[in-house]
Parts: C-alpha cells; sequence; structure tokens
C-alpha cells in the first residue's frame, strides 16, 4: 500500500488555491484568537450560597466532625449526617436561584 504524500488537513487537494488551505488548517487568524473560557453558573452560586450564615455554621459542624473522626485510630463514627446537613442546606439555597441563570 502507499502512503500519501499529503498529511492532515495541510494538504491541497485538486485546484485548491491558497485561501482554501488557509480555511482547511485554520489559518492565522485563529492563532490569535484565543476562546473565551465559559465559567459554570452553578459554580459561583454554590460558592455564594456557602457564603450564607446557616451554611457557614454547618460548615464549622462538620469540619469539626471531620477533625475528630481523623484524630482517632479506631472509631466507628462519620460525618455523614453532617456532611448531609451542609449540603441540604447549600442545595436548598442553590435551588432557589439556579434557575433563574439558567436560559
Amino acid at each position: 500500500m502507499r502512503s500519501s504524500p499529503c498529511r492532515g488537513l495541510k494538504c491541497k487537494v485538486g485546484a485548491m488555491g491558497m485561501e482554501d488551505e488557509l480555511m482547511l488548517t485554520g489559518g492565522p487568524e485563529d492563532e490569535e484568537e484565543e476562546e473565551e473560557e465559559l465559567v459554570d453558573p452553578l459554580t459561583n452560586i454554590r460558592e455564594q450560597c456557602e457564603q450564607l450564615e446557616t451554611c457557614v455554621k454547618l460548615r464549622e459542624i462538620l469540619d469539626t466532625c471531620t477533625e475528630r473522626v481523623s484524630s482517632r485510630s479506631q472509631t466507628a463514627e462519620t460525618c455523614t449526617e453532617e456532611l448531609f446537613d451542609f449540603l441540604h442546606a447549600r442545595d436548598h439555597c442553590v435551588s432557589e436561584n439556579i434557575f433563574s441563570k439558567l436560559k
């Protein structure tokens, strides 16, 4: 089987001119343009909700529990309830604000 002398999109096909080749390869304009980085509105809303007094208190309780459990070598205690309480409060706040950001 013969290998093609053309590699990738830079290969000219038939009577294509320089303009056609630039369209296929992206041209110099594409190299200079930078894409705008998209930001997930959910992340921003979660961060705002975590600053509310209720969430701050629940986060402190969760952190205290995590420190207590981490300091012990043998314990059956977990911080699942504290985690769920924090996530429930944060997600309740998020649910009140997220739909205004959706298109």
